[in-house]
């Protein structure tokens, strides 16, 4: 009993971590309506700014994070405004596949410029474990957990907000929001940029659990199975699918791993993909379009 709870418990945080790099996705979705596929390597991007201000310019750890959403929140303005707006117009699959030469490019950019070995981030935590009875749990993760609670609840109340309603409304429909006054490029910038600014979170926290390098942009599949599980323009889906795959990402290998030889994470969070796909297209609280035809 005591092994499942750990992998529950684990899984579930590991979950929430995996939440902070699908709100990117989401944030860009719930405004320019297009799935951002360059989000796996903004977080990289987001983890190696952090370590060079830290590393390099000898800023305080938190201060060097500070600094980088301020630079990713840049980065997300310029993507937009020099690679998102020559787009207008174009299929949606072609914007689409953009992100993805984005995310392509980066992926060998940042360690082809600061090198592939991983390097490490220390954001203070204590890596001793947390131990309830004879259940571990680990302690970064819970941090990790925590604080992608905390950003997504601090989104739900930015969609509250002036700005935030009208990045719904570009969403909703960018002709009609043009017509009431609503500057549709820069709303679609801005959550270009807090895309950013959620990469830097989700970075510097992976970062400090598994290392910066390349393979934080490995993240980028589960983050979509996160979105397509929860609904491409739910926050609350982000936060709900994120505990169910990494509860089933972790329970699943806890106990087919030993009888296979490993490797049943990846097979798992294909499957819930798949199975989204085919039983819930929208995921479990996105929006079903209904076109008349």
């Amino acid at each position: 009993m005591a092994y499942f709870l750990e992998l529950l418990i684990n899984g579930a945080l590991t979950g929430l971590m995996y939440s902070l790099v699908a709100l990117g996705i989401v944030l860009i979705y719930k405004s320019a309506g297009v799935p951002n596929l360059a989000q796996g390597a903004m977080v990289m991007l987001g983890a190696y700014a952090t370590w060079v201000l830290a590393a390099w310019v000898g800023l305080p750890v938190y201060l060097a994070m500070a600094v980088a959403a301020v630079l990713m929140f840049g980065f997300g303005l310029l993507s937009e405004r020099f690679l998102l707006r020559r787009m207008v117009g174009q299929p949606v699959i072609m914007i689409v596949m953009l992100t993805l030469g984005l995310e392509i490019f980066l992926r060998g950019f940042g360690p082809g410029l600061l090198g592939a070995a991983p390097k490490s981030l220390d954001l203070g935590i204590n890596l001793m474990p947390v131990i309830i009875g004879d259940v571990f749990i680990n302690r970064a993760y819970l941090i990790g957990g925590v604080v992608a609670v905390g950003l997504i609840a601090l989104s739900l109340l930015f969609f509250r907000t002036r700005l935030g309603t009208k990045l719904r409304a570009v969403s909703d429909d960018h002709v009609s929001s043009w017509a009431v006054g609503i500057s549709v490029e820069r709303a679609i910038g801005v959550s270009w940029g807090l895309a950013g600014v959620a990469a830097v979170v989700a970075g510097a926290l992976w970062g400090s659990v598994q290392g910066v390098d390349w393979t934080l942009s490995a993240l980028l599949f589960p983050a979509i199975a996160v979105v397509i599980l929860g609904g491409l323009d739910s926050i609350y889906g982000v936060l709900l699918g994120g505990l169910l795959l990494g509860v089933l990402g972790s329970v699943i290998p806890g106990y087919v791993d030993p009888m296979v030889g490993g490797g049943t994470r990846d097979v798992v969070t294909s499957l819930v993909i798949l199975a989204t796909i085919l039983i819930r297209p929208h995921g479990m609280f996105g929006r079903e379009d209904i076109e008349r035809v």
